[in-house]
């Protein structure tokens, strides 16, 4: 064997190392939880899944990189399998927020041709303690900002289910709507919404490095997914987080200070090379 060629291999052999160690190394929540390792055109990022909270959306990501799932190329039309993730760029960046990929189009408005539904869980995140509205003012987390908004949102889904049906009778019972309204939790308005929560199953809270679905509104999950560069609270319950950074957020944080366009596209693409999976 020619001395280049043992150069050679001998650097592949301490990558191969270095590269086995470096996943070896990370600090895992869970120890048999499965590893993402997302490599962009940046650097790599490895990210533990959490399929015990998350089981169908951890899936969904793993069988959709691997190749394994058929999905609808928004292309052609046709129903494909491929890895999917493998070339797609992470179309929308925001500097102090979050960054999105996973759009076969590259516009934030395309998927693999499905949806499914959230998992989450409310009362593992508290939801259902914290008050909606106190003192007359609506919770921040719902980003109301208008009374109407406030209307729409929390007073005329409450009426609804408390069966009121003219203004006459809201007039009479509106001792018992004020009661109601004051009792209301986070929870109770987002199932209001369309969220549908399991509670029997632990959820974790959008925290800097959340690996998240990205959706629409409730369970519209497909394959877009969002990694947060800061805590988003007001997020939570909304979004099914099923991953956290565990080595490379310099990379996210490196990503999220990239020059951007309109619709907070980079103005240079930003590549999502593959998806691997490790233990």
């Amino acid at each position: 064997m020619k001395k280049r060629q043992i150069k050679l291999l001998a650097s592949s052999i301490l990558l191969f190392s270095m590269n086995l160690l470096f996943a070896g190394d990370l600090k895992k929540e869970d120890a048999s939880n499965p590893v993402a390792v997302i490599e962009t055109s940046e650097g790599k990022v490895y990210i533990e899944l959490f399929p015990k909270e998350a089981p169908k959306t951890v899936k969904n990501f793993i069988d959709l990189a691997q190749g394994k799932k058929e999905f609808t190329d928004p292309k052609t039309g046709k129903k494909v399998k491929r890895p999917f993730y493998n070339g797609l760029g992470f179309h929308r960046v925001i500097k102090n927020f979050m960054i999105q990929g996973g759009c076969p189009m590259g516009t934030g408005r395309s998927g693999p041709g499905y949806k499914f539904e959230d998992e989450i869980s409310a009362k593992s995140l508290g939801l259902d303690k914290m008050k909606a509205v106190t003192n007359g003012q609506p919770h921040k987390w719902l980003l109301i900002r208008s009374q109407s908004e406030f209307q729409q949102k929390v007073v005329s889904p409450l009426v609804a289910k408390m069966g009121i049906k003219s203004d006459d009778e809201f007039k009479k019972r509106q001792a018992e709507v004020q009661k109601n309204l004051a009792g209301l939790s986070l929870m109770d308005v987002y199932t209001t919404q369309g969220y549908i929560y399991n509670n029997t199953r632990k959820s974790h809270p959008p925290i800097r490095g959340a690996l998240a679905m990205a959706n629409s509104g409730p369970n519209t999950n497909g394959s877009q997914f969002f990694i947060n560069v800061i805590d988003t609270k007001w997020l939570t319950g909304k979004h099914t987080v099923f991953g956290q950074v565990r080595k490379g957020m310099d990379i996210v944080d490196k990503i999220s200070n990239k020059k951007v366009g309109a619709g907070s596209k980079p103005t240079k693409d930003i590549k999502i090379i593959s998806v691997t999976f490790t233990k």
